[in-house]
């Protein structure tokens, strides 16, 4: 699937975070939300790039902005990742693929994890920042950047 484009409506999507609360993007409306996709809960470089944003958090709160990461693990599993590091914004558990077909971070229902994307998603509800290679050291810094 392709990735959506900078100016594109953001697919709204109603999924479980890692506490089995039911989340969609539009509640979120009027906050600028940071949207990155992960392959797989507690491995390094999800870990590393997780650890950055929760590391900024009180930044990216100041610019009113949402941390929304999405992985294809399940709440179990999110949950777990989310405890062991403390992570202060919520993991999406995207079990059945739909936000991951809709903004292009795979192919098919059947693929096993996530590719490494992040998108910037502003409080209107379109698509202003898209990143489709992602280095986890400072990835989180790149994105306050341009909120």
């Amino acid at each position: 699937m392709p990735l959506l484009a900078v100016g594109e409506q953001a697919p709204n999507f109603l999924v479980k975070d890692n506490f089995g609360n039911d989340v969609q993007l539009t509640d979120f409306h009027g906050k600028t939300v940071v949207l990155w996709f992960y392959p797989k809960a507690d491995t390094p470089g999800c870990t590393r790039e997780g650890c950055g944003f929760r590391d900024k958090m009180p930044e990216f709160s100041h610019k009113q902005a949402q941390i929304l990461g999405v992985s294809f693990d399940t709440v179990e599993e999110n949950s777990a990742f989310a405890e062991k590091f403390s992570f202060n914004f919520p993991l999406l558990c995207d079990t059945q693929r739909q936000i991951g077909l809709a903004y292009g971070a795979c192919d098919s229902k059947d693929a096993a994890n996530a590719k490494r994307i992040s998108y910037v998603i502003n409080p209107e509800g379109k698509i202003s920042h898209v990143y489709e290679k992602v280095d986890t050291t400072v990835h989180a810094d790149q994105v306050l950047d341009v909120i």
